[in-house]
């Protein structure tokens, strides 16, 4: 009686081990899925070294050197002249030779270094950028800032409106702090004497 009762005993703690066993031994519940951020955008010192390069970028993607710099013709085509970089229009670079009252009412054309543009504003010749006292070099930040910001010629609050292709170009939508660094590398390019021409009326206009 006792070896039988002894049995059933072994028996229940067996099937309890088992069953204990099992239970431990159930696969893990699923987790949810970890999901990774988004990297952060790089801040200012990581990317460039310091305001004036970031300025330099600023300008070379602009485009800015493609009216700014006067261009030099090659086999494969104009290419900037870098000993007058960001200078502007000069004088003696012939207008387009063109029906101007013919394209004026038409379209627009630029001369052959991309310098000076007719259209229905009339004759518009790309500003001195340089640090010359003939361009920015007596310019202040404020009146950088304004000036883009707001498409004023000079950036002077008085001043006519900026003409095209610089009045059709987005740069008023740069921020703040890309203008200021466009301006910070604009003054230690090398500085070059040169009077840009005032613009020319509409030729239907009567002088």
């Amino acid at each position: 009686m006792k070896k039988s009762i002894w049995l059933i005993n072994a028996g229940f703690v067996l099937t309890a081990i088992f069953f204990t066993g099992c239970s431990e031994n159930k696969p893990a519940e699923p987790t949810a899925e970890v999901k990774e951020s988004a990297p952060e955008t790089p801040k200012f010192g990581e990317t460039f070294t310091s305001q004036v390069e970031w300025g330099n970028h600023l300008v070379t993607v602009g485009g800015c050197n493609d009216c700014h710099t006067p261009k030099m013709m090659t086999p494969q085509g104009p290419v900037d002249d870098t000993s007058r970089m960001l200078s502007g229009h000069y004088g003696n670079i012939p207008t387009a030779p063109v029906d101007r009252k013919q394209v004026e009412s038409k379209g627009y054309v630029a001369t052959a270094d991309f310098t000076a543009w007719v259209g229905p504003w009339g004759v518009s010749y790309s500003a001195n950028l340089t640090p010359d006292e003939t361009g920015t070099g007596n310019w202040t930040e404020e009146q950088f800032l304004y000036a883009i910001k707001n498409l004023v010629f000079h950036g002077l609050p008085n001043s006519r409106p900026m003409l095209p292709p610089m009045a059709m170009m987005p740069v008023k939508h740069y921020t703040d702090n890309e203008i200021k660094a466009i301006f910070a590398y604009l003054k230690t390019i090398k500085p070059v004497r040169n009077l840009v021409p005032a613009p020319l009326p509409p030729a239907s206009v009567k002088k």
